[in-house]
C-alpha cells in the first residue's frame, strides 16, 4: 500500500510532482461528470439487484404432473429395497431443552401421532443400524393453511422417498423419513421421536426441512460439520447456502427455532437445516397458502436433496464420518460455507478460515504500519482523519435515516408503511442514509484537505494555488478511498476474534479493493503523480464483493422487513418507531460499508448537487406514496397481524367477584394502534388503550382493544379450568404446597410458576412425574410449563410447589409488584370461534390476519390464577 502523501519530499521528488502537474494543466476539464457518477451508481445498484435475482430468485423449471406425481412408494420401489411404514403414537413426555426461545420454559406433550417411512436395502442388515434422518412437520398453526410451513416440505419428502426407494439397493445406509406433529407447539414432535422411538438410536445424521416464509429457494442455513457440507456441495445441482444466515439465526436475533435444535442438542446428531425465506411476512398467517407457493421452489430443494441422499447413503465414508462426528461433537468440524450466484458452493474448515484471516490481518497491519512509518507525522494525521471520516459517515447516515424512522409513525397511517411493498425502503431509508453517508464522508474529506493543504504549503511553497488545490483534492480522494480498507479490516478483526463464520464477507470487501488499488493506482516511485483514481479501479474493486454478498444483503434486509409484522411479542410493548429504526439502521450500516469506495469518487466531481437532488426526489416520492396510501402498507396477500381472542377471565373471582369476566380482545404483534381496523367495528363497542393490559401467561397484551358486548355466549362455565389447593404443609422449615390442576376439555395450556416465591416444582399426571426437580430457568421471575396434546391427552394434573426459604410466610404485603401477587397463573386454549369473535373476524379488513405461534392463545382462552397467600 503506498505511503501517505503527508510525508515531506526531497527536491527531486518536488521536481517530479511539478512536471506531472504541468502535464495536466487542464485538469479542471477532466473532472468526472455527473453522468459518469450516476452511471456508476446505477451499475452498482443494478448489479446488486441482478446478483440477488440470480442467486435467490432463479428457480429451476418444475416437472409436469405426469412426471412428478408419486404412486404408492412400495409399488415403485426397487425389488431389492425394503420400504417400511410405521405410525408412531407417542407417550406423554417432557421437552426441557434450554436456551433461545425455550429459556424459562418446560414443554410437555401427549398423544402425538407421527408417520415414519424407512427405506433400506434388503440384503444389507447393517444399513438398518445406520440411518440418515430426513424430517419435517405436518402440523401447522390454526391461523394458516400451512402451504409453505410446512406442507411444501412434506410434499418434497414424499417425492424424495419415492426417488430413494428406486435407488436404495446400492445404499450402505438407510434413509428414514419422519413426518412429525407437534413442531409448532415447541418442537415436541422431533423431541418425542428422538427420545421415544425404537429407531432413534440408529440415526447417525439428520436433515431438517423447514419454512420461515413461502416459495423462493430453500437455503441451507445451518450445518454442523464441514465434511457433510462438502458432501452436499459436491452434488447439489442448485446450491443455496449461507453461513451468514446461521450466524444471524444462532445469535437469537430471529425469534424462532427448528427441529434441528432437537436433533443437535438432544440427539447429538450432525446434520443440515434448510428453510424457505421468501415472503417472510406471510409466515403463520392466512396468506401461507398455495397460490404463493411456486412449483420451482419444490423442484429446487427436491433435486438438491435427492442428489445429496443418493450420494450420502451410498458412501461408506459419509456414515463413518457421521458416527465419528457424533462422538466428537460439532465444534471440531465447523465450517464456513456460502454459494456464489446459486451456481457453486464454497466450503472450507473454520480453523482454516481463522488462519487465513489472521494472515490477511497481519499483512494488512504490516503494510499500513510501514506506510505510516514512511509517511511520518503528516501521514499519521492523514490516516487519523480518514478514520474519522468512517465514523462521521456512519453517524451521519444513521442519524438521517433514523430521523425518518421516527417521523413515519406521525406521517403515515401505519408506523411500518412498507411491509407489503419492501422496495419503498430504498427511497424512505436508502436515500437519506446515502445522503447522510456522503455528508459525513465529505466532512472528513474537507478536514483532510485542510490538513494536506497545510502540509503541502509548508513542503512545497512554490506551487501555485490552483496546482496546490488540485494535488490536495487528489490526495484526499485517495485517503478517503483507502479508509474503506481500514473499515473492513476492523470488521475482519472483530469477526475473526468473535469466530463469526460470515467474516469472509469482510475479507472480500478488504482484499478485492486493496488488490485493485495496488494493481491500478500504486507505483514504485517514491513520489506519485497526482492523478485521479481510475474508474476501472472502482469496477475491479467492487466486482467480487458485489457478486459474493449483494444478494445476501438484499435478502437479509427483506427478511428483517418481513419479520416486522410479528416483531412485538408483547403487543403494545414496543414503541411504534422501533421496527422502522431497526430497518433504517440496517440499511444505513449496509450503505456506509458498501458505498465507502464508490462515494470517494464523488467529492471532486461535478455530481454532488445532482446526486443530492435526485436522492431527495426519490425520498419525496417514496414518502408521498407511503403517506397517502397510494401504495398501501398492507394488502390481502401481505397482511397485518391482528388477533381476535375471546377471553373468559376467572382471576377476578378470587377477589370476590362471583362470576367470570368475559370479553373479546383485539391486539396486534405489528407496531401501531388499531385505529384503521376499528372503522367497521364501531357497533361492536370496542375500547382501546394501554389501560387494557391482559396477562396471557406466555405474553402480555400491553396495548389492545376490549369489548364486553355480546361476549357471554359461545362458552360455558363447565369449560372454566380449576386450580385448587389440595395440601399445604411446613416441615423442617420447608413449605410444600400441592395444587390440583383441571384443564377441563382443553389439551393446550400454559402454566406459569412464580419463581420469586417457589424454588422448585414437579408436575404429575396419575403416578407419572412429568416435570422432575431441578433445571428450572426463569424469565422475569416466572417459569412456564406449556402443554400440547391430542384429543386423548390427560386434563388433570398435580402440581407440587417447593417454596423458597424466605417465602414460606409470604403475604401480599411482601410482594414487590402486582404481577407477582399470583403464585401460579393458568391459561387454557380452545380452538373455537364464538359468535362475537366470528362477527369481529368477518368485519375486519381483508389486510388483517391473525398470527399464530406456540405461545399464542387460540380464539377462545380461559384465564385463572392462585394468589401468593393461598
Amino acid at each position: 500500500m503506498p505511503r501517505g502523501r503527508g510525508s515531506t519530499v526531497t527536491a527531486s521528488e518536488k521536481t517530479k510532482v511539478d512536471e506531472a502537474v504541468s502535464r495536466n494543466e487542464d485538469y479542471g476539464k477532466h473532472r468526472r461528470t455527473p453522468f459518469l457518477l450516476l452511471g456508476l451508481l446505477i451499475v452498482f445498484l443494478h448489479g446488486s439487484w441482478s446478483v440477488y435475482r440470480v442467486q435467490f430468485a432463479n428457480l429451476p423449471l418444475p416437472l409436469d404432473a405426469e412426471q412428478a406425481v408419486a404412486e404408492k412408494i412400495k409399488k415403485t420401489a426397487h425389488w431389492e429395497v425394503d420400504v417400511q411404514l410405521e405410525l408412531f403414537h407417542t407417550d406423554i413426555g417432557t421437552n426441557r431443552i434450554a436456551g433461545g426461545l425455550f429459556n424459562g420454559k418446560t414443554m410437555v406433550y401427549s398423544d402425538l401421532k407421527h408417520v415414519l417411512l424407512r427405506v433400506v436395502p434388503k440384503y444389507l442388515p447393517e444399513a438398518e443400524e445406520n440411518l440418515i434422518l430426513v424430517s419435517s412437520h405436518i402440523d401447522t398453526v390454526s391461523t394458516t393453511e400451512g402451504a409453505g410451513d410446512c406442507s411444501s416440505c412434506v410434499g418434497v419428502m414424499l417425492e424424495l422417498a419415492r426417488g430413494v426407494a428406486q435407488w436404495a439397493h446400492g445404499f450402505k445406509s438407510g434413509v428414514l423419513f419422519l413426518f412429525n406433529t407437534g413442531e409448532e407447539e415447541g418442537l415436541d414432535g422431533a423431541h418425542s421421536f428422538i427420545t421415544q422411538h425404537h429407531w432413534r438410536n440408529s440415526v447417525r445424521f439428520a436433515v431438517d426441512l423447514e419454512a420461515m416464509g413461502i416459495s423462493g429457494k430453500s437455503t441451507l442455513f445451518q450445518g454442523t460439520d464441514h465434511w457433510a457440507l462438502e458432501s452436499f456441495a459436491a452434488v447439489a445441482k442448485y446450491p443455496s447456502a449461507q453461513i451468514a444466515s446461521q450466524d444471524v439465526f444462532q445469535s437469537g436475533a430471529i425469534k424462532s427455532a427448528t427441529d434441528f435444535q432437537i436433533y443437535q442438542e438432544v440427539g447429538g446428531l450432525p446434520g443440515l437445516d434448510f428453510a424457505y425465506t421468501d415472503m417472510t411476512s406471510v409466515y403463520h398467517t392466512k396468506n401461507d397458502k398455495m397460490k404463493h407457493l411456486k412449483p420451482g421452489s419444490l423442484q429446487h430443494i427436491g433435486e438438491n436433496m435427492l442428489a445429496f441422499l443418493l450420494h450420502a447413503a451410498a458412501s461408506p465414508k459419509f456414515m463413518k464420518d457421521a458416527i465419528q462426528a457424533k462422538q466428537e461433537g460439532a465444534d471440531q468440524n465447523k465450517a464456513v460455507f456460502f454459494d456464489i450466484l446459486g451456481k457453486y458452493m464454497v466450503v472450507y474448515p473454520h480453523r482454516l478460515a481463522t488462519m487465513f484471516h489472521n494472515s490477511i490481518i497481519f499483512q494488512s497491519l504490516l503494510i499500513w504500519g510501514t506506510s505510516l512509518l514512511m509517511g511520518g507525522r503528516p501521514g499519521l494525521v492523514s490516516f487519523g482523519i480518514s478514520c474519522l471520516s468512517i465514523f462521521l459517515t456512519l453517524i451521519s447516515s444513521v442519524i438521517l435515516s433514523v430521523v425518518v424512522a421516527f417521523a413515519l409513525p406521525h406521517i403515515c397511517s401505519f408506523p411500518v408503511a412498507y411491509v407489503a411493498h419492501p422496495w419503498l425502503v430504498v427511497g424512505l431509508f436508502g436515500s437519506p442514509a446515502l445522503v447522510g453517508a456522503f455528508i459525513g464522508q465529505h466532512i472528513g474529506f474537507i478536514i483532510l484537505k485542510r490538513h494536506l493543504k497545510h502540509v503541502y504549503s509548508t513542503t512545497k511553497p512554490d506551487l501555485s494555488q490552483s496546482m496546490l488545490e488540485h494535488i490536495v483534492n487528489l490526495e484526499a480522494e485517495r485517503w478517503i478511498f483507502k479508509s474503506g480498507f481500514v473499515q473492513w479490516l476492523v470488521v475482519l478483526i472483530l469477526g475473526t476474534y468473535l469466530k463469526v463464520g460470515s467474516s469472509y464477507i469482510a475479507l472480500i470487501w478488504l482484499v478485492s479493493p486493496a488488490f485493485a488499488y495496488g494493481l491500478m493506482e500504486a507505483t514504485l516511485s517514491p513520489s506519485r503523480s497526482p492523478k485521479q483514481l481510475k474508474v476501472v479501479t472502482l469496477v475491479l474493486a467492487l466486482a467480487a464483493p458485489v457478486v459474493s454478498s449483494a444478494g445476501l444483503v438484499i435478502r437479509m434486509v427483506d427478511v428483517i422487513i418481513g419479520s416486522i409484522v410479528r416483531v412485538d411479542r408483547n403487543p403494545g410493548g414496543l414503541p411504534d418507531w422501533l421496527g422502522n429504526v431497526v430497518v433504517s439502521v440496517a440499511i444505513a450500516v449496509v450503505i456506509c460499508f458498501t458505498f465507502v469506495y464508490l462515494l470517494s469518487y464523488v467529492h471532486i466531481s461535478g455530481a454532488k448537487r445532482i446526486l443530492g437532488f435526485l436522492l431527495c426526489i426519490l425520498f419525496g416520492l417514496a414518502l408521498a406514496l407511503a403517506s397517502t396510501g397510494i401504495v398501501p402498507a398492507f394488502t390481502e396477500d401481505i397482511a397485518r397481524s391482528v388477533n381476535v381472542v375471546h377471553v373468559v377471565d376467572t382471576t377476578t373471582v378470587n377477589s370476590g367477584n362471583p362470576e367470570p369476566s368475559s370479553y373479546v380482545t383485539l391486539f396486534s404483534n405489528t407496531p401501531g394502534k388499531l385505529t384503521k381496523e376499528l372503522v367497521d367495528l364501531r357497533d361492536e363497542e370496542f375500547s382501546c388503550g394501554r389501560n387494557r393490559t391482559i396477562d396471557f401467561v406466555t405474553f402480555t397484551m400491553k396495548y389492545g382493544c376490549l369489548s364486553y358486548e355480546g361476549s357471554n355466549t359461545g362458552w360455558s362455565k363447565s369449560e372454566v379450568p380449576v386450580l385448587s389447593l389440595e395440601n399445604d404443609s411446613v416441615t423442617d422449615d420447608a413449605r410444600q404446597t400441592v395444587i390440583s390442576v383441571d384443564t377441563k376439555s382443553s389439551t393446550r395450556w400454559s402454566l406459569a410458576i412464580n419463581k420469586e416465591e417457589i424454588d422448585d416444582f414437579t408436575v404429575h399426571v396419575d403416578s407419572k412425574n412429568l416435570v422432575p426437580l431441578g433445571n428450572k430457568s426463569e424469565v422475569n421471575g416466572w417459569h412456564t410449563v406449556q402443554f400440547a396434546g391430542g384429543k386423548d391427552s390427560p386434563t388433570k394434573f398435580h402440581l407440587t410447589l417447593f417454596w423458597s426459604s424466605n417465602a414460606k410466610d409470604a403475604s401480599p404485603k411482601s410482594v414487590k409488584s402486582e404481577d407477582q401477587s399470583f403464585l401460579v397463573k393458568l391459561r387454557t386454549d380452545v380452538n373455537r370461534v364464538t359468535p362475537k369473535v366470528g362477527r369481529v373476524l368477518e368485519k375486519l379488513p381483508g389486510w388483517c390476519a391473525p398470527f399464530g405461534k406456540s405461545t399464542s392463545p387460540n380464539t377462545l382462552a380461559f384465564l385463572t390464577a392462585l394468589p401468593v397467600n393461598i
